[in-house]
């Protein structure tokens, strides 16, 4: 083989190998971690809230296990539900019972579009709690500066561990915990923040309610895709 020849053959594999490393790293992995709730450091990227900013009397924590040496933690989001309200608060709150955790917003966003489902890790009580994706606010006006949001119960058997998984074709647009009825669609590649939370009453039915205490443990929360790319 000439030189000549022997420089265009390597050169004619450098690129083909090139084009094939290009086009596998363009197509994402089948799963992606959002969120694994194995440390101190991970929980400091959720906040908690409850009724009680509007006078009501709901508490919760949001903690770590701690599972050995051997073993990462897991979270323990837990408290109690009151339909209690405190008196004289200034607040007219139409209904108290409900606690949560919220995501700190992520710098920039995560772009979920090459996924089509969430899938969370979980250990619950009984009750069913309320998954909410945010989105980037599409309409960018003064007097509606909130992220939008889109929600699905998870139903969590008692004391088993079990991985929820929820198409995203599944969540609803809402706007304060009330459906909205139009016809949107969600923008997966504007995601900010998620949250979890728990109501004192609704719900899937036969899923525990009312007020009382509630536990929830999380190992991880994923995306993933279970449709084959076309």
């Amino acid at each position: 083989m000439s030189k000549v020849r022997a420089i265009w053959q390597a050169s004619l594999t450098a690129t083909k190998r090139a084009l094939t490393w290009n086009i596998e790293d363009l197509i994402p992995p089948s799963e992606r971690f959002i969120y694994n709730f194995n440390s101190k450091e991970e929980l400091k990227k959720w906040h908690l809230y409850s009724d009680s900013e509007y006078g009501g009397l709901s508490s919760a924590a949001l903690e770590i296990t701690d599972a050995g040496k051997e073993q990462s933690g897991t979270g323990v989001f837990s408290g109690n539900l009151s339909l209690d309200v405190m008196e004289g608060t200034k607040w007219n709150i139409s209904r108290s019972g409900f606690c949560g955790m919220r995501s700190k917003k992520f710098d920039g966003f995560i772009d979920l579009d090459p996924y089509d489902t969430i899938a969370l890790k979980i250990k619950g009580d009984g009750r069913s709690y309320i998954s909410t994706i945010y989105t980037e606010n599409w309409v960018n006006s003064p007097g509606q500066m909130e992220d939008n949001s889109w929600q699905a119960f998870v139903a969590v058997p008692k004391d088993n561990w079990v991985v929820a998984k929820i198409p995203l074709a599944h969540y609803l647009p809402t706007w304060r915990g009330n459906v909205i009825e139009a016809d949107i669609e969600m923008n997966p590649s504007r995601v900010v923040g998620m949250s979890l939370s728990v109501n004192a009453e609704g719900g899937v039915p036969g899923a525990q309610t009312g007020p009382g205490d509630f536990r929830l443990e999380i190992d991880w929360i994923k995306a993933l895709r279970t449709q084959s790319t076309p």
